[in-house]
C-alpha cells in the first residue's frame, strides 16, 4: 500500500494551506520569529503540494475534486489542467522567495502590522490557489473577487491620505470591473453552452453568432481588470504605494498574471483558439493588446520614480500574454504561457531590486541611481539580469516567449503583431538599459547626504532572493522544458 497521498487529497490542501496559515499567523503576534516560521512552513508545504502534482500532470492526469454543489450547474470545484498547474508552480515558488524577501524588508524598514500583512499575504496566495486550480468559472470567480479583497489591505498598509486614496481606486475598478463585465460575461457564457467547466477547444463554439462572441470576448478582456488593459490599468501604478514585496505580489506572483491567467484560460478553454480563428477575431483582438503594450511603454519612458516605471513597465509586458493570444495560432498561445513564468521571474527580480535599493540607500528615483551599482553590485547585477528579461532578449527566458509568439505571428501573417513586438522590444531597451547605465558606468552623485546611507548592500535576505529570482530566470532559458510540455498540453483535447 502507497504511503503517499491521492492527487486529489493533494489539490484539496494546496488551496487549504494558505487559508490554515491566515488563521494561525496571528496568533503569534507577539512572537515574530514564530510568525515567519509559519509562514515559511506554509510556503514550503504549498510548493510541495504543487511539486508533488507535477509528474502525475504531466503524465496525462488532471486530478479533481468537487467541494460543494450549490445548485445544478453551479459547483464549487476544482481540477489541475496544464496551464493552471504552471501558474500554480510560478505562485507557489515565487511565495517561497517572497516570503525570504518579506521577513528581511518588513524588518529592516520596520513596518507596521507586519501579522496582517502575512496574513492578508496567505489569503492572496490561498486566492491564487484556487483561481489556478478553478474547474469552471463559477469557481474562478469566486476566488478571483477573494484575491481582490485580500490584496486591497496589503495596497492601503502604511494608511497614509495616499495610501488609502490608491486602495479606494484599486477596490473600484477590479470589482467594478468582475462586477459590471465579467459576471454577466460568465452568466451568458453558461446560457449559451449549457455547461461552465474550462473545457480544452472551448465551450462555445458554433453556440453563439460572431457579433455575440465579439460582446462576450469584449466583456472578458476587460472584465478581468486584474490584466490592466489600458483604459482600465490605472490601478496598478496607483497601487506602487504599498511596501515592495505587495509590489512584487501584484506584478509577478499573483494578481496581474492572475488576470493574464484568466485571458488565456478563458481564450483557450471557453472560446477554443481553433474557432477564434475561424471566426475571424485576430485583427481586432491584436489592436486591443498592441495598443496597451506601446502606449504603456512609451507612458514608462517618462516615468523617473523606479517603480512607476516597473508598473507602467507590467502593464506594458503582461500584454504580450494578450497579443499572444490574439495572434490566435497554437504556438503562439504555447509562448504566452511560457510568458507568464518567464515574465514573473524577471519582474519579481526587478521589484526586489528596488526595493533593495530603497531599504539601503533610502532612493527611490531613477535620477538618484548614478554610481548606485558599484555599492550595490548584487543587487544591480540581478537588477540587470532582469532588464534584460523585460527586454526579452538571451540568456533571460523571456526571449523565447517573445520567439514563439513572433514565430506565430509570422505564420499566420499577423504583420501588426510582427511590428509591435520588435518596437516594444526597443522602447523597452530604451527605458531600462539607461536605469543600468546609470548604475555602474556613471559617477556617484556628489550630493552626500543623497548617498548617505549608500555603502553596501540591502539584508542579505534581500540579496538572496533578488540573486534567486535572477538565477532562476537564466536557468528558465536554458532548461524551459517543464514550461514549454504544459503550455503545449494546455492544447491538447
Amino acid at each position: 500500500m502507497s504511503a503517499l497521498p491521492a492527487p486529489e487529497t493533494v489539490v484539496a490542501a494546496a488551496v487549504i494551506v494558505p487559508f490554515a496559515a491566515a488563521l494561525i499567523i496571528p496568533l503569534f503576534d507577539a512572537r515574530p520569529n514564530a510568525r515567519e516560521t509559519v509562514t515559511l512552513l506554509a510556503a514550503a508545504a504549498l510548493l510541495a503540494g504543487v511539486s508533488f502534482l507535477l509528474p502525475a500532470v504531466l503524465g496525462g492526469a488532471r486530478p479533481e475534486i468537487l467541494a460543494v454543489a450549490i445548485a445544478p450547474g453551479l459547483e464549487l470545484a476544482f481540477k489541475v489542467e496544464p496551464l493552471g498547474m504552471l501558474f500554480a508552480l510560478v505562485a507557489s515558488s515565487l511565495w517561497m522567495v517572497n516570503s525570504i524577501y518579506s521577513i528581511g524588508y518588513m524588518r529592516a524598514n520596520d513596518e507596521p502590522r507586519q501579522s496582517g500583512f502575512y496574513v492578508c499575504f496567505a489569503i492572496a496566495l490561498g486566492s491564487t490557489m484556487g483561481i489556478a486550480f478553478a474547474k469552471n468559472l463559477f469557481t474562478f470567480f469566486l476566488f478571483y473577487e477573494a484575491l481582490t479583497i485580500a490584496t486591497f489591505p496589503l495596497v492601503t498598509h502604511r494608511a497614509t491620505e495616499e495610501a488609502r486614496r490608491a486602495g479606494r481606486v484599486y477596490l473600484i475598478l477590479l470589482l467594478g470591473t468582475s462586477t459590471i463585465l465579467l459576471l454577466p460575461a460568465i452568466i451568458a457564457t453558461s446560457l449559451l453552452a449549457g455547461t461552465l467547466d474550462f473545457t480544452p477547444g472551448g465551450i462555445l463554439a458554433h453556440k453563439a453568432g460572431g457579433g455575440v462572441i465579439v460582446i462576450l470576448l469584449v466583456l472578458y478582456l476587460f472584465g478581468i481588470g486584474k490584466a490592466a488593459l489600458m483604459p482600465l490599468h490605472f490601478w496598478l501604478p496607483a497601487a506602487m504605494v504599498a511596501p515592495t514585496p505587495v509590489s512584487a505580489l501584484l506584478h509577478a506572483v499573483a494578481v496581474v498574471k492572475a488576470g493574464v491567467f484568466g485571458v488565456l484560460k478563458v481564450a483557450v478553454m471557453v472560446f477554443g483558439i481553433e474557432a477564434l480563428r475561424a471566426g475571424g477575431h485576430s485583427t481586432w483582438l491584436t489592436l486591443v493588446a498592441a495598443t496597451t503594450v506601446i502606449a504603456a511603454s512609451v507612458v514608462a519612458l517618462r516615468q523617473d520614480n523606479l517603480k512607476r516605471r516597473l508598473a507602467y513597465s507590467t502593464v506594458s509586458q503582461l500584454s504580450y500574454v494578450v497579443l499572444g493570444v490574439a495572434i490566435l495560432t497554437p504556438i503562439s498561445a504555447v509562448g504566452a504561457a511560457l510568458y507568464i513564468a518567464a515574465h514573473a521571474l524577471s519582474k519579481i527580480t526587478l521589484f526586489f531590486a528596488a526595493g533593495s535599493i530603497y531599504t539601503a540607500a533610502h532612493l527611490t528615483e531613477i535620477s538618484q541611481l548614478d554610481g548606485i551599482g558599484r555599492r550595490m553590485p548584487w543587487t544591480m547585477g540581478a537588477f540587470s539580469i532582469g532588464a534584460l528579461g523585460m527586454i526579452g532578449v538571451p540568456p533571460t527566458a523571456t526571449f523565447l516567449g517573445k520567439w514563439l509568439m513572433l514565430t506565430g505571428a509570422m505564420q499566420s501573417a499577423n504583420w501588426i503583431a510582427v511590428v509591435v513586438i520588435i518596437a516594444s522590444t526597443l522602447l523597452n531597451a530604451a527605458y531600462f538599459l539607461p536605469i543600468v547605465y546609470r548604475a555602474f558606468f556613471r559617477a556617484p552623485l556628489g550630493d552626500a547626504q543623497t548617498h548617505a546611507k549608500s555603502s553596501g548592500e540591502a539584508p542579505w535576505p534581500l540579496v538572496l532572493a533578488l540573486s534567486v529570482t535572477a538565477a532562476g530566470s537564466v536557468a528558465l532559458f536554458l532548461a524551459p522544458e517543464i514550461v514549454l510540455q504544459l503550455s503545449e498540453l494546455m492544447l491538447a483535447r
